[in-house]
């Protein structure tokens, strides 16, 4: 049987000190799994989850050495872009799109339940995010000229919606991208970041999960649909990150990451900018960033201010650290990069 693999060697200095290898095993994907993947929960060292197009989710419970694909039934023609994984065996997807679909499983996705569903056509849920292992938080395109939330308690089992007069109100023409699930971050025990994009791009902050709001103003690219902030990602109540662009133009290099380190009261264009729009960042170390999208992969070692090429390898869409450890792990269309960090030795 044939098989495909995507393989990726990388290397770069942290400057935590160590020298890092950083590299993408050999994996095979069978050629049943066509799937471009958007969604992706690194749980630890071991334990990743991914989701995509045309309904399929994998996991794998050993670094990757092993992935399970499987196309959730009665939902193979499903967009699953959001997801979170607590654990080896408990998880939640939701698509994009209308009708919307909340799914969970805690036997390894071998079987699903719906335990949200939204019928109305303007449902479009963007991402997903949890503080803890119980309270969390899903958002998504406005419904009613306010952004759609909803929050869960009892680790997604169940769903409600705020009221509409304490949802962020938004301007016309402004929503949120589905692009890798990470327009959405959790912080703390009460903080809350959300991106949005299109006609107006900004960043909605909440440190007591959503009953007030404030909003920074990164001046991303904007002013039409397909531009805005895509990812945003905190190392700290200070520092932060914001990547994007315009997907209509995916390789255009203007304004497409910029970095804060005053709680996002100013933002400052990167001084080497990446090579085209960015759909994901994460932060490796305190200082140490990863940025990928659909025309390559960056990497920035001094909190944002210069990205540097990784890989011109395309199509990815997502990029994340383990929870709990150093794995990473890439996704994008039909392929998965399974990295690891090494430390070799002290300078």
């Amino acid at each position: 049987m044939n098989k495909r693999f995507f393989v990726l060697l990388l290397s770069f200095q942290l400057i935590s000190g160590y020298s890092y290898s950083q590299y993408i095993e050999k994996y095979p994907l069978l050629p049943a799994v066509r799937s471009s993947f958007r969604g992706l929960s690194v749980v630890n060292d071991s334990v990743a989850w991914v989701s995509g197009s045309k309904g399929w989710v994998g996991r794998t419970t050993n670094r990757g050495l092993h992935w399970e694909f499987n196309q959730v039934p009665g939902y193979e023609t499903l967009d699953f872009r959001s997801l979170y994984a607590f654990n080896d065996s408990t998880a939640l997807i939701a698509n994009a799109g209308s009708p919307a679909y909340i799914l969970r499983t805690t036997n390894c996705g071998k079987s699903w339940q719906a335990v949200y569903t939204n019928t109305a056509a303007e449902i479009f849920i963007d991402g997903v995010d949890f503080w803890n292992k119980l309270e969390g938080v899903m958002y998504g395109d406005p419904i009613d000229g306010h952004m759609f939330l909803l929050f869960t308690k009892d680790g997604g089992k169940t769903w409600h919606e705020p009221a509409l007069e304490t949802r962020p109100k938004l301007n016309e023409g402004e929503a949120s991208f589905a692009a890798s699930s990470t327009g959405i971050r959790c912080y703390d025990k009460k903080r809350l970041v959300i991106a949005t994009g299109g006609k107006t791009s900004r960043l909605f902050i909440s440190d007591n999960r959503g009953k007030t709001w404030s909003n920074a103003t990164p001046p991303a690219q904007q002013g039409k649909e397909s531009a805005g902030i895509f990812s945003v990602a905190f190392q700290s109540s200070k520092a932060g990150v914001v990547v994007g662009g315009d997907f209509a133009i995916d390789s255009l290099k203007i304004r497409n990451a910029f970095y804060t380190n005053d709680s996002g009261k100013t933002w400052k264009e990167a001084e080497r900018v990446p090579s085209g729009y960015r759909e994901c960042v994460e932060y490796l170390s305190v200082n140490t960033l990863v940025t990928t999208g659909p025309t390559g992969t960056e990497y920035s070692t001094d909190g944002g201010k210069h990205w540097l090429p990784l890989s011109d390898e395309k199509g990815f869409h997502a990029v994340r650290k383990a929870r709990t450890g150093n794995w990473i792990v890439i996704a994008g269309n039909n392929a998965l990069g399974l990295v690891s960090l090494q430390p070799k030795a002290k300078k």
